[in-house]
């Protein structure tokens, strides 16, 4: 079994990032289990810049395999907003319902509410090789909140071909096809049967 390191303090996110990975062979460690108390800055403005800065970061706390990411909402009508700033569109980090608000009031009379999640890993492995894999999920803002499941904007968020919001579809269901379980299958693909548990 090899170990890997996330890179993030967001008990969201890594949650979800277990339940995905779950039936890989991955021995999963947390940011905090590492005793890691630094906060990465993200100072770059795109999602690979600041996965890729997150990632190096981790790898000097640790001498096994890491893995970062960085999600944004790109909404079309709001020329790609909030995008990399997505989890401070309202000037607070992490105050997502601040950002729920002000995504719906700077859509208030658009008639394209297309939009898309698109979520970036870089994973560094214990050798200190870096990959990148990519993941997207189209869709549409809705009107109005729904749902009380997800995080971030999953209760404004409509997946292409469907008519719940994530925050209505629920965890189990969304981890199936989210952006994050897309870029998690990208990042297997690239790195092949290496971590199959036949291989560890």
């Amino acid at each position: 079994m090899k170990k890997v390191a996330l890179s993030t303090d967001n008990k969201n996110k890594v949650k979800e990032i277990f339940a995905i990975l779950s039936k890989y062979d991955f021995e999963i460690v947390t940011k905090s289990e590492l005793g890691v108390t630094e906060e990465f800055e993200e100072i770059y403005d795109t999602l690979e810049g600041n996965s890729k800065l997150k990632a190096e970061k981790l790898r000097e706390y640790c001498d096994f395999a890491v893995l970062a990411d960085d999600t944004g909402l790109f909404v079309n009508a709001l020329n790609g907003e909030p995008g990399v700033l997505s989890a401070r569109y309202a000037g607070e980090h992490g105050n997502s319902d601040a950002n729920r608000k002000k995504l719906l009031k700077n859509l208030e009379g658009k008639l394209d509410r297309s939009a898309y999640f698109k979520t970036v890993i870089v994973f560094v492995d214990e050798n200190g090789d870096e990959y990148v894999a990519k993941g997207i999920l189209k869709g549409t803002i809705s009107t109005e909140e729904r749902g009380e499941n997800g995080f971030g904007y999953d209760k404004i968020f409509i997946p292409e071909n469907m008519d719940k919001t994530l925050a209505e579809i629920g965890a189990e269901e969304k981890n199936k096809f989210s952006h994050r379980k897309r870029a998690l299958e990208d990042l297997k693909n690239i790195l092949g049967d290496r971590y199959d548990s036949s291989s560890c």
